[in-house]
């Protein structure tokens, strides 16, 4: 397998980022969910799985930009649509998706930077991650109405990903097995492609 796109298939430098940034986001959705909707304010937990939550999203963004990078320098294989319509459905997901998987992380960043509380990030316990520096010397009180704008940015983006993955999903697997074309095929290691 070539490490470039060839003009059948993704290289594999592609599909590593694509598959390691799926199962990272699929883990921060559960993660996040986790946090939000079913954890307790005072659960001794929250402050680990937050941690983990924000280690896993600055992973996604950094490797999200590697991807985006790489993706400019390697024109991906040309689509088989014969519909426009199919075709124009096809690039808005996906530059939708190129656009949520930075943005997410970012105004997750945003978001914990101006947390009242001041936390860095953790990461993965290895070393803390510094908060954006433009909210130092900010007060509780200044910091608050900042992190709640962006904490309610990041949950309508998280959302939107969480509506749009299954979309995804459903569309590679409908072009495997109802139109068995070579969509899926092309992002699948170890799999051939004619």
């Amino acid at each position: 397998m070539s490490v470039r796109n060839t003009s059948q298939r993704y290289g594999s430098v592609a599909m590593a980022f694509h598959w390691a940034i799926a199962l990272l986001i699929i883990a921060n959705v559960v993660l996040g969910l986790w946090l939000g909707e079913f954890m307790e304010r005072g659960d001794p937990l929250k402050f680990s799985v937050a941690q983990w939550h924000k280690s896993i999203g600055l992973t996604v963004l950094v490797l999200s930009v590697l991807r985006v990078v790489w993706r400019l320098m390697n024109p991906h294989p040309a689509p088989p649509w014969t519909s426009p319509l199919m075709r124009n459905l096809s690039l808005a997901s996906h530059y939708a998706f190129y656009f949520l998987i930075v943005a997410i992380p970012i105004t997750g960043y945003v978001m914990a930077s101006a947390s009242p509380l001041g936390n860095g990030t953790e990461y993965f316990g290895l070393f803390t991650w510094p908060n954006l520096p433009f909210f130092n010397g900010m007060t509780r009180e200044q910091l608050h109405p900042i992190h709640e704008t962006w904490e309610d940015v990041h949950v309508i983006l998280a959302w939107s990903a969480i509506v749009l993955l299954p979309i995804h999903i459903g569309a590679a697997l409908y072009h495997h097995f109802n139109l068995r074309d070579d969509v899926f095929r092309r992002m699948l290691p170890g799999t051939k492609v004619p």
